[in-house]
């Protein structure tokens, strides 16, 4: 069944006071079904729920679940923020937030990059509240074993952050996927003009890097204490969060599973949508 759904019509906003948070975050509710799947984009200059997800929201509403895309704090149309201590930890706040305004006791968590050290560190502290994970490319902050810190993806992506501009998203965006050839170049000016328009965003991003250069923590050794079924997504070619901290998810979650996608850099979610979407849609069902 095709779906006639626009981010307009599906966007709203909620006022968040939670702990020393007090901002306007705002997000895409889609269907009304009984589960709820929220998901968690990454950290790239104007990311948004919706850019990050929109190629898995029929599958997902076909099936009868209630989506929200969460436009993290310092993203997009939610409030800007300047983040001096744990990022992840930061929007697991934000999402604990919101889901108190909405009312909703457990969710299942999707998140990419960004998204999952967010997940994460919101099923560390809320862990009756997590009824799935999805983790894609992230989960966990530290060092690579075999791949210089920062990556090849992560120093273009900061560098992107200071020098906003087409070149530079490009250069970005050619070692963010494997195969650069899908790439538009109405794509490319989609997500410049998404930048350009929060330019108090990319300079907070900036900010906050400068305050605290580590702002995904490294939750290795608490790992174990989440026992949600976990399915661990990731392309074999990322070059922004190398495989083995996939491994180490999948070594530290008791209850995980690890998918790789060869020929796959760091969007899985995007380059390989359709097995993708059969993947989670099983793991969710069964």
């Amino acid at each position: 069944m095709t779906l006639e759904i626009s981010e307009s019509t599906t966007s709203r906003f909620a006022r968040i006071r939670e702990g020393e948070l007090d901002l306007q975050l705002h997000y895409n509710d889609l269907g009304e079904g009984a589960e709820t799947v929220v998901m968690l984009h990454g950290s790239g200059p104007g990311a948004s729920g919706w850019a990050n997800f929109s190629r898995h929201l029929e599958p997902l509403l076909n099936a009868g679940y209630r989506v929200l895309l969460v436009d993290c704090p310092g993203w997009s149309k939610s409030d800007p923020i300047v983040c001096r201590g744990s990022r992840s930890d930061l929007n697991a706040t934000a999402l604990k937030g919101l889901l108190d305004v909405l009312g909703l006791e457990r969710v299942h968590i999707l998140g990419n990059s960004m998204g999952g050290h967010s997940a994460v560190a919101f099923a560390l502290a809320h862990p009756q509240r997590v009824g799935k994970l999805v983790l894609m490319g992230g989960g966990t902050g530290g060092a690579s074993a075999f791949a210089p810190m920062p990556t090849e993806g992560i120093k273009l992506l900061n560098g992107l952050y200071r020098e906003p501009t087409i070149d530079n998203l490009k250069k970005m965006m050619n070692v963010f996927v494997f195969d650069a050839s899908a790439l538009t170049e109405e794509l490319f000016q989609a997500r410049l003009d998404n930048m350009l328009a929060r330019r108090d965003h990319l300079e907070n991003f900036v900010a906050s890097l400068a305050a605290n250069p580590r702002q995904f923590p490294d939750f290795s050794p608490r790992l174990h204490e989440i026992q949600a079924p976990s399915l661990i997504v990731w392309g074999r070619n990322d070059r922004f969060v190398p495989m083995d901290a996939g491994l180490r998810l999948l070594a530290g979650l008791p209850n995980s599973s690890l998918h790789v996608f060869n020929n796959c850099g760091h969007w899985a979610q995007w380059e390989h949508a359709e097995p993708f979407n059969r993947l989670v849609l099983d793991f969710l069902q069964h």
